[in-house]
């Protein structure tokens, strides 16, 4: 499938959507979509699998014969020929696609159920989800389908009108992707542009699970540079990634999937969110790009309460830490640090953030996760650069302590869910320059109906000043060391560093007086050359 066409099938799933949700909520509707989109995924590349596995065993029987035989797929009809060699195919199966599915749960299966409006496919569903939540994985994906209410009023107020709307969304779903050539591994791009469209109709909830594509760009092409020496470029290997507030998983497979085009590996994938909704979607984005259950691992829990179990290892030695660390968390969100939490080890060498605003508190709890040849990117509101207070206090200890590496400022409405403009601070634990460099970008884009967008000049020249780190762009960027920073009180407002402001240009005043003089001269000959004119004419003369 061509860039173009995976462009026009997310075009029109995404039509499709709009046109049957009706009088659904956005919201509500996504979950039925992304979750069918899943379906079809996991269902088209078992069957792929199966077929390799089986080899000349697999049925090889036209859709008409099928129908006649009253078969919805070829392995159905190999399930039911070799009933004894099932267990042993599943087991095969699960070592080498890690999951199963069984036949009557197979999206060619749904879909022929919807087509023929049998009152059986609710149920069906209900069946198929239950059992990849709790059978198909060796991993336990429970309540991947949580959000999914098949029983919904919105569907409908009594079984056979809930049925019958699925019929017809699932019916749809299947024609638009008929259209194209729909690989297992372009289904992803779909499902990804789903999500932006979803997001896009969101507003401020969009925040919550969604970080635009141009932003994730920036910070992916950052922390998959060689962290001590990013003019080195990318580097070879990634053993362990790490996003605490993961939304749908996008910027985690952004990463992977720079790493992997540069040539490189890339270990386990790590994420949390607190949303379910959202913390579902993630755990499908990944399957749904190819991401093995064994090579990733999404949590469900609060960042701030320090709820992942992995997270709180006490030995030093055995605590986790990542090679990279990302996160665009919630901005200024407020919340409510407990008495004993400045014991925490995540705050307690820097302090712990006011309730008004946990920017500090997310920000020091990826720091707490990196590795010491490390980096961290993490997307927060200018406010953390300036604000006096406590936070004054954990960015004076961040910088005395050679921890804040760059500080890129972002143009106003870039996201979704906030119009303010936001900045990028790059953290390492150690970095080998002794000063800051400041990255003014405010100025730089395009600017849209909605939302202004970042080109992809505007992101390759952001991440190429980070890479080369220069002493000074004019208006753009400067390397500024800590005598300056600390003479300015530790504030890192971008503006007092670099400011884009036009210089005005310099006026000699020996010079204006010179054209002034020569101005008055050039008046008093057009004056006598005019009178001369009127005198001619015996006409009154000018004074």
């Amino acid at each position: 499938m061509t860039e173009q066409d995976q462009k026009e099938l997310g075009k029109t799933l995404w039509n499709i959507a709009d046109q049957l949700r009706g009088s659904m909520n956005a919201d509500d509707f996504r979950d039925y979509m992304l979750s069918f989109l899943f379906l079809r995924y996991l269902s088209g590349n078992y069957e792929q699998a199966a077929r390799k596995e089986l080899g000349a065993d697999y049925p090889d029987v036209a859709p008409d014969v099928m129908e006649q035989i009253d078969a919805t797929t070829p392995l159905q009809i190999w399930y039911e020929e070799n009933a004894a060699d099932v267990a042993e195919f599943e087991k095969q199966m699960r070592r080498k696609v890690h999951y199963v599915i069984k036949p009557d749960y197979l999206w060619d299966s749904i879909v022929y159920l919807a087509r023929t409006q049998s009152d059986k496919l609710l149920d069906t569903l209900q069946k198929g989800f239950k059992y990849i939540e709790e059978d198909s994985f060796q991993s336990n994906f429970q309540g991947l389908f949580s959000e999914i209410n098949l029983a919904s009023d919105k569907l409908g107020r009594k079984y056979e009108e809930r049925n019958a709307k699925l019929c017809s969304i699932i019916s749809e779903l299947a024609r638009g992707m008929s259209l194209f050539s729909t690989g297992t591994d372009k289904l992803g791009d779909a499902y990804e542009y789903l999500i932006g469209q979803f997001a896009a109709g969101s507003g401020k909830k969009a925040g919550e699970f969604y970080t635009p594509q141009q932003i994730s760009n920036i910070l992916s092409a950052i922390v998959t540079l060689d962290s001590q020496e990013p003019k080195e470029g990318p580097r070879k290997k990634l053993e362990s990634v790490f996003d605490f507030a993961c939304g749908s998983g996008s910027l985690l497979l952004n990463i992977r999937h720079r790493i992997k085009e540069a040539g490189g590996t890339i270990g386990k994938i790590y994420g949390q969110e607190y949303n379910v909704t959202t913390y579902n979607l993630a755990r499908m984005n990944m399957l749904l790009h190819g991401v093995k259950d064994t090579e990733f691992e999404i949590y469900h829990g609060d960042t701030l309460t320090n709820a992942w179990d992995f997270l709180r290892e006490t030995n030093p030695a055995k605590r986790p830490q990542f090679d990279a660390v990302v996160a665009n968390p919630p901005f200024s969100y407020r919340w409510d640090p407990t008495d004993t939490i400045s014991e925490d080890m995540r705050f307690k060498n820097h302090g712990v953030a006011p309730k008004s605003a946990a920017d500090f508190a997310f920000l020091l709890h990826g720091l707490h996760y990196l590795k010491d040849d490390g980096v961290m990117a993490i997307i927060l509101p200018h406010g953390v650069l300036f604000r006096g207070g406590k936070e004054a206090d954990i960015r004076t200890k961040l910088l005395k302590d050679g921890h804040i590496d760059t500080v890129i400022g972002l143009p106003a409405n870039l996201f979704y869910s906030t119009g303010i403009p936001v900045c990028i601070l790059v953290l390492k634990k150690c970095k080998k320059p002794d000063d800051v460099l400041f990255i003014n970008a405010a100025e730089y884009f395009d600017k849209g109906k909605r939302q202004n967008q970042l080109n992809n000049k505007h992101i390759q020249r952001i991440v190429d000043t980070y890479q080369q780190r220069p002493s000074d762009i004019p208006r753009y960027a400067r390397r500024v060391g800590m005598e300056e920073i600390e003479k300015n009180d530790f504030n890192l407002n971008i503006s007092r560093y670099v400011s884009t402001a036009v210089a005005e240009e310099e006026v000699v005043l020996a010079k204006v007086h010179q054209q002034l003089v020569d101005i008055e001269k050039d008046i008093v000959k057009a004056k006598d050359k005019h009178n001369a004119f009127l005198k001619e004419l015996g006409l009154p003369l000018l004074p």
